[in-house]
């Protein structure tokens, strides 16, 4: 299990972009399971909407990205602090299935689909309370700055 202390040293993201608070479960080059609290207070829901806050499906594709950057850069020993960075490239096949709304628990899993010339590819999930919320193929890519 890593924190968020932990998960700033691969991801590069800070508040209000970081959209990871845990990493629940991470098998190298496999799988990583990771958490995002959704709380009332997000600067978002002032505008997503007001009387009616919705967490944007958008951001649930960046969460799903940024657990599949730390699997990424786990599985290659590498950091941002090494020069290294992990780039959302693509999504496919996105379907959303509920909404996401203040007090719910989003549950990201980010499987290794494959890796080839440094564009990784991942077969994405998020649930709430063990519903899906949205699935996706996500591609990130390894580069160095």
């Amino acid at each position: 299990m890593l924190d968020v202390k932990e998960i700033q040293k691969y991801l590069p993201h800070r508040y209000p972009f970081l959209l990871v608070d845990r990493i629940l479960e991470l098998e190298l080059n496999k799988r990583v399971v990771a958490l995002k609290n959704i709380s009332v207070n997000e600067d978002l829901f002032n505008g997503h909407f007001p009387g009616n806050p919705i967490f944007p499906g958008v951001l649930i594709i960046e969460a799903m990205a940024q657990a599949s950057g730390v699997l990424g850069f786990k599985t290659m020993d590498k950091t941002p602090a090494d020069g290294s960075v992990y780039l959302f490239v693509g999504a496919d096949n996105v379907r959303f299935k509920r909404q996401v709304v203040p007090g719910d628990q989003l549950i990201m899993t980010a499987e290794v689909v494959k890796v080839r010339s440094g564009i990784w590819k991942f077969a994405c999930t998020a649930t709430v309370d063990g519903e899906l919320v949205c699935s996706a193929d996500i591609m990130c890519a390894d580069r160095t700055v």
